[in-house]
């Protein structure tokens, strides 16, 4: 199956992720001026009516920068919603969204069919995050156009299970859009998830470092210093379980290597339970990829890079494929 319209035509197939505080309307406006899918989580937008504002800065600029530019148009954009019944703004974040005619929204935490209607009343597609199958068919079940699976690895509310294993899976009842999340932060990495049978990958941690997004320079710098040693998988900070830099909750006071469980049913996005150090404030979320993020540098200059190395890694693929069937033949 071909991807829908909106996803087509991607400097290089890569999903900005929507990173909570950190994703801003700069960040997102340059990731899609770079070429791909630039994304944030409405909740970013704080108070509620500071979506609307958001909304209309990025919509403005990017279609002044495809007026300007009608030879390297800007690639969509997209919003993250949290459709968990905790979140008490989302009636409101998706009529903003349905007002603006948002391209792509991504949901989380749960799957809403009438969320998904309001996103196509208007032609918009619904990505939907998942962790495995069964959810990745609920999802598809309440009327989702595309799955975004987050497999072990990766950053924020990551899940368990091997890419391989996880994409295998999903390959096996559905043939639509297909991202794939976890320890993705190079261009040898998104045309290996191409090669698995995802479409596209999704990349959050590595921009994290970049110029334009909303972190403070110890977090930007620790990422830097950081690899997949420096994670820990916990659901203490939010009740769901997470990767986190070690480095960041020794900082907070806490011992990264003995941390306790926390109650699921305590789900909480805005500190850790009883802890006085809050995530993601505090706490710092991070995928295993992050080894592969060398210096800090403006959004333009990492997707330069991605795509050097994408094509770089195509091309070895290549290659390898022609030297098979020479040898076959030979």
């Amino acid at each position: 199956m071909s991807l829908p319209p909106v996803l087509q035509n991607l400097r290089i197939p890569v999903i900005g992720s929507p990173l909570f505080i950190i994703s801003n309307p700069d960040l997102v406006i340059a990731q899609c001026k770079a070429g791909i899918v630039g994304s944030f989580p409405a909740l970013n937008a704080r108070p509620g009516p500071v979506l609307d504002e958001w909304l209309d800065r990025i919509t403005t600029e990017l279609a002044e920068w495809d007026e300007k530019n009608p030879d390297r148009k800007a690639a969509p954009f997209a919003v993250n919603q949290i459709v968990h019944k905790t979140n008490n703004r989302l009636d409101h974040d998706v009529e903003m969204c349905v007002k603006w005619k948002v391209p792509i929204i991504i949901t989380s935490l749960g799957a809403r069919t009438e969320v998904n209607d309001a996103i196509h009343s208007y032609g918009g597609i619904v990505l939907h995050d998942i962790i495995n199958a069964i959810f990745a068919r609920k999802a598809l079940d309440k009327g989702a156009d595309g799955l975004i699976a987050v497999a072990a690895g990766a950053g924020g509310h990551a899940g368990t299970t091997s890419p391989f294993a996880l994409i295998q899976d999903i390959r096996e009842f559905f043939d639509g859009p297909l991202a794939l999340s976890g320890s993705i932060a190079n261009g040898g990495a998104v045309a290996a998830a191409q090669a698995m049978g995802a479409d596209l990958a999704y990349i959050g941690s590595a921009f994290i470092s970049c110029h334009e997004a909303n972190a403070v320079d110890g977090y930007k710098d620790m990422i830097v210093e950081s690899d997949a040693k420096d994670i820990i998988y916990s659901n203490l900070f939010t009740g769901v379980h997470g990767n986190y830099l070690a480095p960041s909750i020794a900082k907070a006071g806490l011992d990264p290597n003995n941390l306790p469980e926390s109650d699921p049913s305590a789900m909480n996005f805005g500190s850790g339970g009883n802890q006085e150090a809050k995530a993601w404030k505090d706490i710092w979320g991070c995928g295993q990829g992050i080894g592969a993020v060398k210096s800090r540098m403006s959004t333009a200059e990492y997707v330069d890079q991605l795509e050097r190395d994408y094509l770089s890694a195509i091309g070895a693929l290549n290659a390898r494929k022609a030297f098979a069937a020479e040898t076959a033949d030979a």
